[in-house]
C-alpha cells in the first residue's frame, strides 16, 4: 500500500521547512504556502517526505496510506 502526502491548510502557517526538506515534490505558492505534486512516492522519496513531515513546526503536514485518502476523497465527492 502507498502512501500520499497531504498538506493541512489551516493548520499550515507557510513556514517553507517542508519544500526546504523535500523540493522534488513540495513547493512554495506566491503566498508562501506549500503545494505538494500528487506524484508517486517511491521508497527514496518516501524517506524525504517522511524527514518533512517530522520537521513541520506547525504539524500540517502527514502521510496518509492510500487507501484511506482514497475514501476520503471519495466521500467528499458525495457531498
Amino acid at each position: 500500500m502507498s502512501e500520499t502526502l497531504r498538506i493541512n491548510p489551516i493548520a499550515c502557517t507557510g513556514h517553507g521547512l517542508c519544500a526546504e526538506l523535500f523540493p522534488e515534490r513540495i513547493w512554495m505558492d506566491e503566498w508562501g504556502y506549500p503545494v505538494i505534486d500528487a506524484g508517486e512516492l517511491t521508497p527514496e522519496l518516501l524517506e524525504h517526505a517522511k524527514r518533512a513531515v517530522d520537521a513541520c513546526p506547525a504539524v500540517a503536514l502527514r502521510l496518509e496510506a492510500e487507501r484511506r485518502a482514497a475514501n476520503r476523497d471519495r466521500r467528499a465527492a458525495t457531498r
